[in-house]
This record gives structure tokens, C-alpha cells and sequence, in this order.
């Protein structure tokens, strides 16, 4: 059968290659065509853009960016008519994968598969509509989210996660070798993927760390985001002793014995690996955004560590709450063998439980192939 795929970000890159590597072995004549990055490109099929020629956020960057969003979206809805695949599966990114899926659904009549759901029990939920009119299967990697979704009576897959299908096949093949090669503790900085993440959230942890007399006894390591050229962090690191590593992401947090995360799924990695962390999320007007945050979120956290516990496990400091002297506070005790360290682990061990073992790639391959040979017989 022929797959078209479509991920706008370094983490659906990650997660869609593995579920192309898991089609695979479903289904052995696959072919796979994609928006996506070069980790989906590793697995086989014809790449059509790089994920980086769409990886915007924010209000300003995507208006400055729209005409360049809105051609690749036309290019993305041609591409898919002219090749005219089995199916569409689409890996989180919302703004842009749900307007396909409408194109999609009410033009062509090919399925549509949702992989990673959007995050609509955050904000937005108005976008229920859209998933039941465009969306044939919802295949879910938060446990949280099928409760959501029954409560609007659209039945939906929870498949496991995928990021503990990573983790697990990181661990169990990779190599036992120092990253810095000191014998020093590390502290990871994991800044996000997004220049504009990395702008707002990078400054204030280095300046953080600074201030922070046991954080001295440690190497600072920050993993350096997927397409970010290596210059852009030279203004940031400049006279500083921070390593950085490109593509070694789950090197560094194999090694870290804590870590500041900006939110996403870099929170639920850290977790896997059981590394105590302060997860940061800087933001534009951060004021103002805390003020009206309870109005827009209908969500009490914003990492997933937290929302799948369902308590806070990690601390938070998003929008005004994100400052130095915050950082400072909630990174210290993290930094030797206190009791908040033992709690946060006490509580990733809950989560890891909760999401369940690994094999949530093969599982949403396998339902996905199932599906598709239904659909096909009953025709």
C-alpha cells in the first residue's frame, strides 16, 4: 500500500520513522511519500520538503511566514492528488495537518489517519469538529487522551507511547562511552527545537545556572536542535564552558544527572530516562499570558510528565513564573540528594507505568494495516 506522511517538527520526524520502520514490517510492499526530516528519509520513500521549511510558531513568525505555509500546504494537497496514496497519516503539527485533512477528506475521499493527537484538551477543543468530519482513525499515545475524546463521544486508539519505544531501543543498543569524557556530573540544557524557543529560554537558563554554586561541580551540556545551524547558539555560548552536541540528544540525557527542558515531549524523554528536571517554557508578554492563562488552557499543566500523573511531578515555570531566580530555586535542590529529588522520582517511575511497555509503533502499524485491508475488502 502506499503511505503518504506528513510531520512538521523534529519529534513527529522521530516518531513517524519509526512507525514507517513498523509499516514495513506489516506490510512489506509499503511505499512511503512525506513532508518530513531526514530521519523519516533514513527508513526509505521520496521526501517532497524538509519539516524546517515549515517549523513556525508564535503569532508573528507565522504571519511573516504565511505566504511561505500556505504554498507548501498547496504543494502538500497537489502532491497527495497527484500520487493518490491509500491513506494520509498525519503526525501531530495541527495548523497545518488539519486543513489537509479537510482538503483531503472532502475532495479526494482518501482516508485519514492522526497519529499524535492534537492537543485539543489544552485549548482549542472547538477542533473536535474538524477531527470527526476529516479524521477517519485517531491512533493516541497519551492514556489521558481517550477519556477526553470518549467524553465527545469519538471513539479513538491508544496505542502506548512512542517515545518509550525509543528509549527502550536507544537503551538497549546503545554503547557505554562518556560524552564529555571529564568524569564530572552533566547538566543537561535541552532549549528546544525552534529558533524562537531557543531566543527566549536559553539566556535565562545559562544566566540561571551561573548563579548556582553547586551547578559549578558540573559540565553544561545543551543538545543542540535538529536544522539549528551550530552559529546560532555562538551568541549565547560565547565565553562560556557549554558543550554542545547535534543529534545526540538521548546521549546527553543518558549522562545527565539533571536537566532544564523547555515543555514538549523533551519533558517525557527526560522522564524515561529518570533524570530530575525544572521544565522552562519562556513566552512573549509572559505577564499578561499568565493572567489570562486559566481562560485559554483548560488543562492545570502544561508538561506531559504532569498531565499524565495527573499532579505535579515536575515543576513548571511557564510564562511569568519563568525568570532566574526561579530557575535557581527549583534547580538547586536537584543538584545533590534531597528529598524533592527523591519525590520527582517517585513520580516518573508512576508515569512510566501509567504509559506502559514499549510497542506503540508496531501496535498503531498493525491497526493501521488492519484498518486499511477492512476498508479495501469492503469495497
Amino acid at each position: 500500500m502506499k503511505y503518504y506522511l506528513i510531520a512538521g517538527e523534529a519529534s513527529g520526524d522521530l516518531h513517524a520513522s519509526n512507525l514507517m520502520k513498523a509499516l514495513l514490517q506489516k506490510d512489506t510492499e509499503a511505499q512511503f511519500r512525506f513532508f518530513g526530516g531526514d530521519m523519516m528519509s533514513s527508513v526509505g520513500g521520496e521526501r517532497v520538503r524538509h519539516y524546517r521549511d515549515l517549523a513556525y510558531m508564535g503569532v508573528w513568525p507565522v504571519i511573516t511566514h504565511l505566504g511561505i505555509i500556505l504554498r507548501s500546504r498547496k504543494e502538500c494537497f497537489r502532491d497527495i492528488s497527484t500520487w493518490h496514496p491509500d491513506v494520509v497519516i498525519l503526525i501531530d503539527y495541527p495548523g497545518f495537518n488539519l486543513e489537509i485533512a479537510r482538503m483531503v477528506r472532502s475532495e479526494l475521499g482518501i482516508p485519514v489517519y492522526y497519529y499524535i493527537s492534537p492537543k485539543i484538551w489544552a485549548w482549542k477543543g472547538y477542533r473536535i469538529k474538524n477531527i470527526r468530519r476529516d479524521v477517519d482513525e485517531l491512533f493516541s499515545i497519551l492514556p489521558f487522551e481517550v477519556e477526553f475524546f470518549r467524553k465527545h463521544d469519538y471513539p479513538i486508539h491508544y496505542v502506548g507511547n512512542p517515545c518509550v519505544d525509543a528509549v527502550h531501543s536507544y537503551l538497549k543498543n546503545a554503547d557505554a562511552v562518556s560524552l564529555t569524557g571529564s568524569g564530572r556530573p552533566v547538566l543537561a540544557l535541552l532549549a528546544g527545537s525552534r529558533r524562537q524557543e531557543i531566543d527566549r529560554n536559553l539566556p535565562m537558563m545559562l544566566q540561571a545556572v551561573s548563579g548556582i554554586p553547586e551547578a559549578a561541580a558540573y559540565d553544561l551540556v545543551l543538545a543542540g536542535a535538529p536544522g539549528i545551524d551550530p552559529d546560532f547558539y555562538g551568541k549565547y555560548l560565547k565565553n562560556t564552558d557549554v558543550k554542545v552536541f547535534f543529534g545526540k540528544t538521548y546521549d546527553i540525557l543518558r549522562a545527565a544527572s539533571a536537566a532544564l527542558v523547555t515543555s514538549g515531549t523533551a519533558t517525557l524523554e527526560t522522564c524515561l530516562f529518570r533524570v530530575p528536571q525544572v521544565v522552562c517554557y519562556s513566552m512573549p508578554c509572559g505577564k499578561i499570558v499568565s493572567a489570562f492563562r486559566g481562560r485559554v488552557l483548560k488543562v492545570k499543566f502544561v508538561s506531559l510528565v504532569n498531565l499524565i500523573a495527573g499532579r505535579e511531578v515536575v515543576p513548571e515555570l511557564v510564562a511569568a513564573d519563568m525568570n532566574v531566580q526561579n530557575i535557581r530555586k527549583e534547580l538547586g535542590p536537584l543538584l545533590s540528594d534531597t528529598a524533592t529529588r527523591k519525590e520527582q522520582s517517585a513520580g516518573y517511575e508512576e508515569v512510566i507505568s501509567t504509559l506502559g511497555p514499549a510497542g506503540a509503533s508496531e501496535k498503531a502499524a498493525e491497526q493501521m494495516v488492519e484498518l486499511l485491508q477492512n476498508t479495501t475488502k469492503s469495497r
